[in-house]
């Protein structure tokens, strides 16, 4: 497992997915929806899967003297990873920011612990979607990129209309003053289950499939 995720940094992630982690940055620009910094990571990954694909890099992964489901192991750690170094550099960007000013975020969520509650639900649903539709197959990547795309805007859509509708949601959740740090941490806490969950769940799915492949 360790030589195989020392393989997948070294020929397979591409130096697009370090340099989108600089689209933390996002998160300093006024009245912004900030769920959108989050989603360029969710490309690089995408950019993994293609040009490996040009490179036949599943096949010959298979070649190596690895089960089928250590080199999905290895990919999904990869993917892990990369979403995981997103949220870690985008915590002090979203304290800097709420550091410099306290003007309201008109087109969105505050930069505050909900936001990556949020965007911890959009990896999870990436992860569900994208990374199973590719092991099914092996080789397409457009389509699942896709359909994960649109079902993370979904998840942004009713994050933010429930964050607007609920009563009381928009006081404690779209806000950046301590009051409200019990009732974020919870939002924080939610997404963070639910993508342990729904990825542990794309990983069982993605071995099954890949492990029926005839590649």
């Amino acid at each position: 497992m360790k030589n195989l995720l020392y393989k997948e940094f070294k020929l397979s992630v591409q130096p697009l997915n370090f340099l989108f982690l600089a689209m933390a940055a996002m998160l300093l620009i006024p009245s912004y929806p900030y769920e959108v910094a989050f989603f360029y990571q969710t490309l690089g990954i995408f950019f993994i899967f293609m040009i490996g694909n040009t490179n036949n890099d599943l096949f010959f992964t298979t070649l190596l003297p690895v089960r089928k489901r250590d080199a999905v192991r290895a990919r999904f750690a990869t993917v892990i990873i990369l979403e995981l170094l997103q949220m870690v550099v985008s915590v002090p960007i979203a304290f800097l920011r709420n550091r410099l000013t306290n003007a309201p975020n008109l087109a969105g969520v505050e930069a505050n612990l909900a936001l990556f509650g949020v965007a911890f639900v959009m990896y999870a649903v990436f992860n569900l979607i994208f990374l199973p539709m590719f092991y099914k197959t092996g080789y397409k990547t457009g389509v699942p990129f896709l359909v994960s795309g649109v079902a993370m805007g979904l998840v942004v859509v009713v994050a933010e209309a429930a964050i607007n509708l609920v009563p009381g949601w928009k006081a404690a959740l779209d806000s950046i003053g301590p009051a409200y740090l019990p009732q974020q941490l919870l939002a924080l806490v939610g997404g963070l289950v639910l993508f342990v969950v729904l990825t542990a769940l794309a990983y069982k799915m993605s071995v099954e499939r890949f492990e029926h492949l005839d590649l």
